[in-house]
């Protein structure tokens, strides 16, 4: 009579396989594009690769396309999003935003990037009497609000044109294109973002980006207010005091400053 295999042997083989998958999903996260690459990086054998990788597109993990390879994919945004939640981005970061709310009397905004959208993640009206059209949990397009522009300054210009595009579909390669990428490399140089009136006319922003632990772009805090109380020079002037902000806030992210 043959016996059953024991408990601990029937766990290894999914266990294996749970593993094998994220190494797959690590390999991808660091740029590793092909199955031959993902192979050699893993010691996954190409053929196994090959379905762990397939079954990875089909849930939405990574991402596969003819002559680019693989990426990650969108079920990665949707889990990072909610990690970031639970991380309580939004608490570390709300004493820094009410210093910034108190100091400058206007708008304060938490934002991060979802989906090629902008996703509010907090909120604290100013003390003003100046509406902006934003609230807590709802999104806007990256392409025309400062938060947006902040969150893609460490994109590639390939990138900012398919958001563009994906944003304005009509504008492709129209003249407004190209000043929106001149204004882009601009900040990107920078390290900040305005909003000059492109989402809501008679509101002006400025904007800069959170970064993590490793550096990379994961948030991004605006001052808003109405045009008449943010002249260029005022606009100049706030950008050193959101960048002290969100200096804060990363520096709480692990992040060590510029190592250059």
């Amino acid at each position: 009579m043959s016996s059953s295999p024991s408990p601990k042997s029937t766990r290894a083989i999914p266990s294996q396989t749970l593993f094998r998958g994220l190494e797959i999903v690590d390999a991808v996260a660091n740029g590793v594009t092909t199955l031959p690459a993902i192979s050699e990086k893993t010691g996954i054998n190409s053929s196994t690769a090959h379905r762990l990788a397939s079954a990875l597109v089909q849930i939405r993990y990574l991402k596969f396309e003819p002559r680019k390879g693989y990426s990650l994919g969108s079920k990665l945004i949707e889990l990072g999003f909610l990690a970031y939640q639970q991380s309580n981005l939004p608490a570390t970061a709300r004493i820094h935003l009410e210093k910034l709310a108190v100091a400058t009397q206007d708008t304060v905004h938490l934002a991060a990037f979802e989906d090629s959208e902008v996703a509010y993640l907090d909120k604290l009206p100013g003390q003003r009497s100046v509406e902006i059209s934003s609230r807590i949990g709802g999104r806007k397009a990256v392409c025309s609000t400062g938060v947006g522009k902040a969150l893609l300054l460490d994109k590639s210009e390939a990138d900012w044109r398919a958001l563009f595009a994906h944003d304005h579909p009509d504008q492709t390669g129209s003249e407004a294109e190209a000043q929106w990428l001149q204004l882009m490399r601009h900040y990107a140089r920078a390290g900040y973002a305005f909003d000059l009136g492109e989402d809501t006319p008679l509101i002006r922003c400025v904007a800069v980006p959170v970064r993590d632990a490793s550096a990379r772009i994961v948030a991004a805090v605006s001052v808003s207010s109405a045009a008449q109380y943010m002249d260029s020079e005022r606009m100049t002037s706030l950008i050193a005091v959101v960048r002290a902000t969100a200096d804060s806030i990363s520096t709480e992210l692990g992040w060590r400053g510029d190592q250059s």
